[in-house]
């Protein structure tokens, strides 16, 4: 049965803006919203670097994902969850701003400040706000910077590296 996905903190519109920004994307979540596919036969059909964008996919959380057993070993299959969004947030229109900004920012300088976070998240992670302050950064576009990341997850008020 496909859900509803309802999007109800701003900061979560910065995934979703950026699932279906690539050809490869579009073309990833077609095959998912159809029927489950293993990493390795997304791989196959479009290229080493769709797994990247099922990655992306599995952390914004629009896929549902299992195991199972092919030849002997654990694969993991993955679908989309979603069939519609429903936004359910009010924005001041600077956080929108900021919003949108961290959605369309290049890759070097989203790169840059996803390494200046990187930096500050070391070890047990950090507080939101201690980053924010550091990085003179508004709380609104932190969060955003962090979730458009495959590096960093928020977690409460603590951002965290993820694992490899």
């Amino acid at each position: 049965m496909k859900r509803v996905k309802v999007v109800s903190d701003p900061s979560d519109l910065v995934p979703l803006l950026r699932l279906f920004d690539s050809p490869l994307k579009r073309a990833v979540f077609r095959d998912v919203a159809v029927e489950w596919h293993s990493a390795a036969s997304i791989a196959v059909r479009h290229g080493p670097s769709a797994v990247e964008v099922l990655e992306g996919f599995e952390k914004a959380r629009i896929v549902e994902t299992k195991w199972e057993s092919v030849d002997g070993a654990a694969t993991k299959f993955f679908r989309s969850y979603y069939a519609s969004v429903q936004l359910a947030c009010t924005v001041p229109v600077q956080e929108m701003g900021e919003i949108i900004g961290v959605a369309s920012m290049g890759r070097d300088e989203f790169a840059q400040a996803e390494g200046e976070i990187w930096q500050l998240a070391a070890g047990e992670g950090a507080l939101v706000r201690m980053v924010s302050e550091k990085l003179n950064t508004p709380l609104v576009r932190l969060q955003c910077l962090v979730k458009r990341s495959r590096r960093l997850d928020l977690r409460g008020h603590l951002i965290v590296r993820r694992p490899d």
